[in-house]
């Protein structure tokens, strides 16, 4: 009974170590792989999605990556397909050269769930490398006394390969006196051993040429070739012989740089020349070249570098000595590196979080972490602990990996934030120890809104910037935490000139940079009025909002531009004509104003002000410009040497940085009367159109003449009609006002020679804003004859004036005399005159040479019939 119970409990154990070790296996599988060498970055080597049965879209959401062994990334995961992919080009010989099954491994890590595959990839090897002699030129020295079958070893070809691409075998050829032996070492390597065959004869050949070659097992094989040269000595009886045949040495990787670890020693019993022993490395391999070096005269090997024991515990060296006469002898050494405590542990944060939210549960894991120390031994052993009262704890997983779990509920209103120092120490004498710091922040709710900086934000920009320059950068915290105070910008949506404000400026989402998205241009757009939004991530969102003004800053990049004298017309002939033709008397006195350029800047500020220059004259001492006023003024008294026609050029300047400039071009005649100005300006245009007929222009003129003569007359016929129309109906008004003789003047309100009652009798008044055409009309049933008697008023007073109404016109008005007529036209002819020289000079001086002979006569006629009209109107209203 107790032997059934004891089967039953074995059987119990042993189905729940069976179930422990499938649940093993599925947290902590381990999947192998097989690739070649050399693949190129980014070759399949296994599908770990399929073989651990993730799924391919939650595989970003997981966070899967991939961790290699050492500083090296050799794989990593593809994650759309969840293939495991190299990540660069993997080279064997450099990664296991003296292992002959070339393993990486690496970690597959799931940080949302914190589990951890491991994955091991071995690499196969390719016959990719040929074999290879230290040495392409070898030299052998022997006497000629050698006997026949004496054996001499030579250089080894080396290989980097692995199994049937490494050396297989030799091939010597060249001589008969010499054949070949392949030796296997201890280790199975092919040592090659030159045999002479056949005596030597230094009388028939002092030298002989052989060729070694090398020979790998891969398909097609790789070789690589020595030459060998021989030389024939004179008889060398003893050759040198090593005190061991092997030499073993123990060394701790700590040793000072510069020891020396091992001599070896070799005698030669023969005297002089063939008793010089000297010492050379003969196999060697790279790393222990760097590493060691051989005194060729004493035989000591010291210390060229610092040994590491986790990079190699174990060396091996061929050393030769041979003397004068070629004769040689070949030891063996082996060199073992002890460890040391010299590696403190190393922790790796496989996978952590950086954030956890305040009602996380207990238990919780917040990191993953890998210890491991490359010591060996007791120095190797490591042992993990936290600092600190924290409530965190270790938990052992699998192997080397570590998991920090919360011990207990977090409460943010006591701790917002916890450093969690993780401590691992060895076992070594002394123990040595490191130490990985967690930054863990406790999650709050979303109860801030963000702030900015500053409560309202102005910059500067110059007009014609760069599309996409930078204005300024707004920036707002928020004292959430997490996604809570994650602030993002944006515009608030405007117009700026009928445009959209979005076209105009743009805000970076993530940094609160604002870019002009177009150049600006100070005489369109001044300031940017604009509010800038931040907002955070929260569930629900707070936002804030700031202001932003955008100044323009104006920059000189408008030239003057000048308003008189207009720009000249290019004239028939090709040659430009004039801008402006001013008059100035010959009399006039130093500061006379003659003419005035005006000019306008559309930029502002110190770039649109303006100052003036006389950049060129015909008489540079006759005029000046005023420097900020644009007025041309006679800086002496007009001489008679001084030509009749001045040309002035002004240069016109703002104040900008870099000044722009506009030029006006005036010509100027030095007249006394207008008579004058005429004969200059006629000898103008014919010098401007020499080949124009006189016929032609006389015929013009009178034409000219006739056409304002008939506008003269007719228009005096009208004036006078117009008169005589008023006189009729003066007469007409005057006689319908007999009937209201007998009513007092008291009665009665002048409008402008017009009489209407003040009583209240039935008639019809009509005003209008011309006195001279108000009317004045009685019902029919209501006037009569005579008017019932009224009281007059105690104080009468006229409204027309002081004076009676009855006389304020003449009772008989008659029309005008001739006489009357004459003194009109004699005061109007002298206002006349000058508007018609004045409107025939300004033709003269703005129209090419046909418009000025037609227009110019028809101008001053109509200036003429306009000083006429005017005459008239004003001596009219007089003679009224």
């Amino acid at each position: 009974m107790c032997a059934a119970g004891r089967r039953w409990g074995r059987r119990q154990r042993a189905l729940l170590w069976g179930v422990l070790l499938a649940a093993w296996e599925a947290a902590w599988g381990q999947l192998r792989y097989s690739v070649p060498e050399e693949m190129p970055k980014g070759s399949f080597v296994g599908d770990v999605a399929k073989d651990l049965g993730l799924q391919l879209p939650a595989l970003s959401d997981r966070s899967v990556r991939i961790v290699s062994e050492g500083r090296t990334q050799y794989f990593t995961l593809h994650g759309k397909t969840g293939h495991l992919v190299t990540a660069e080009r993997i080279d064997r010989e450099q990664l296991c050269e003296s292992v002959q099954q070339c393993v990486l491994r690496c970690e597959l890590i799931v940080e949302g769930e914190m589990k951890v595959y491991r994955i091991e990839v071995e690499i196969r090897d390719i016959n990719d490398n040929a074999p290879s002699f230290k040495e392409i030129d070898l030299e052998e020295r022997m006497s000629e006394t050698t006997a026949p079958g004496s054996r001499f070893p030579l250089a080894e070809a080396h290989d980097p390969d692995s199994g049937r691409n490494s050396l297989q075998s030799y091939e010597l050829s060249g001589d008969e006196h010499f054949s070949l032996a392949v030796q296997a070492g201890p280790g199975g390597d092919q040592r090659p051993e030159l045999v002479l065959a056949k005596g030597l004869d230094r009388e028939e050949a002092a030298f002989h040429e052989l060729v070694l070659r090398a020979i790998d097992g891969g398909d097609p094989a790789r070789t690589g070739t020595a030459r060998i040269r021989v030389t024939v000595l004179d008889a060398n009886d003893n050759a040198p012989v090593f005190s061991q045949a092997e030499y073993t040495v123990r060394v701790p990787e700590d040793v000072p740089v510069g020891s020396t670890l091992i001599a070896v020693t070799a005698t030669d019993a023969d005297e002089g020349l063939y008793g010089q022993v000297k010492y050379s490395l003969k196999k060697v391999s790279d790393i222990a070249l760097d590493i060691f070096h051989l005194d060729y005269e004493t035989g000591e090997i010291t210390l060229l570098r610092s040994l590491d024991f986790e990079d190699g515990n174990y060396h091996e060296l061929e050393v030769q000595a041979h003397d004068g006469g070629g004769l040689s002898d070949t030891t063996k050494i082996t060199i073992t590196v002890t460890d040391v405590n010299d590696n403190m542990p190393e922790i790796s944060v496989r996978s952590a979080i950086s954030e956890i939210s305040e009602d996380a549960p207990s238990g919780t894991v917040v990191a993953l972490l890998h210890v491991q120390d490359r010591d060996s031994g007791a120095n190797g052993e490591v042992r993990c602990s936290i600092d600190g009262d924290v409530p965190f704890r270790l938990q052992s997983s699998h192997g080397s990996y570590y998991s920090v779990v919360t011990a207990r509920e977090l409460d943010r209103e006591q701790v917002s934030e916890y450093n969690v120092t993780v401590r691992a120490a060895d076992g070594g004498s002394p123990a040595l120890q490191s130490s990985a710091v967690l930054a863990l922040r406790v999650l709050d709710v979303n109860d801030n809104a963000p702030v900015f900086a500053q409560e309202r934000y102005s910059a500067r920009l110059a007009e014609n910037n760069a599309a996409g320059a930078l204005v300024l950068t707004v920036r707002a915290t928020d004292a959430d935490w997490g996604q809570n105070a994650r602030v993002r910008y944006r515009l608030w949506e405007g117009r700026v000139r009928g445009a959209p404000l979005s076209s105009y400026v743009s805000v970076q989402a993530e940094t609160g940079a604002l870019y002009a998205l177009r150049s600006f241009d100070y005489e369109e757009v001044r300031e940017l009025e604009l509010w800038v939004r931040a907002e955070d991530g929260g569930a629900p969102a707070l936002s804030s909002n700031v202001s932003v003004r955008l100044l323009i800053v104006d920059e000189n990049d408008n030239a003057p531009q000048v308003l008189y004298p207009p720009a000249a017309p290019p004239v028939a002939s090709g040659k430009g004509g004039w801008s402006g033709v001013e008059l100035a008397p010959r009399s006039s006195e130093p500061g006379a104003l003659v003419a005035k350029v005006v000019a306008v800047d559309a930029d502002a500020g110190q770039n649109a002000w303006l100052s003036y220059e006389l950049a060129k004259a015909t008489e540079p001492g006759l005029f000046r410009v005023g420097l900020h006023s644009g007025e041309v003024r006679t800086a002496r008294f007009p001489l008679a040497r001084d030509a009749a026609r001045q040309s002035l050029v002004v240069v016109v300047k703002d104040h900008g940085r870099p000044a722009l400039s506009a030029t006006a071009t005036l010509s100027v005649v030095l007249a006394e009367s207008v008579a004058e100005l005429l004969a200059e300006l006629g000898s103008a245009a014919e010098a401007a159109a020499p080949g124009e007929p006189a016929g032609s222009l006389t015929r013009w003129l009178v034409l000219a003449v006739a056409a304002v003569s008939c506008l003269f007359v007719a228009f005096l016929l009208l004036l006078l009609a117009l008169r005589l129309r008023r006189w009729r109906r003066e007469q007409l008004l005057a006689a319908d006002s007999g009937v209201l003789r007998g009513v007092p003047v008291s009665h009665f309100v002048g409008i402008d020679g017009v009489r209407a009652f003040l009583q209240s009798y039935s008639h019809e008044v009509s005003l209008t804003a011309d006195s001279r055409k108000s009317q004045l009309r009685f019902s029919g049933g209501s006037c009569c004859d005579t008017l019932p008697a009224r009281p007059p008023p105690d104080e009468p007073a006229p409204l027309l004036g002081e004076e009676d109404i009855a006389g304020s016109r003449p009772a008989d008005p008659a029309p005008p005399s001739v006489s009357l007529w004459g003194r009109i036209l004699c005061e109007m002819l002298p206002s006349a005159a000058p508007l018609f020289f004045l409107a025939l000079f300004c033709v003269l001086s703005r129209e090419d040479l046909q418009r000025r002979k037609f227009m110019g006569t028809l101008c001053s006629g109509a200036s003429f019939c306009g000083g006429v009209g005017v005459g008239l109107v004003v001596n009219l209203e007089d003679v009224r």
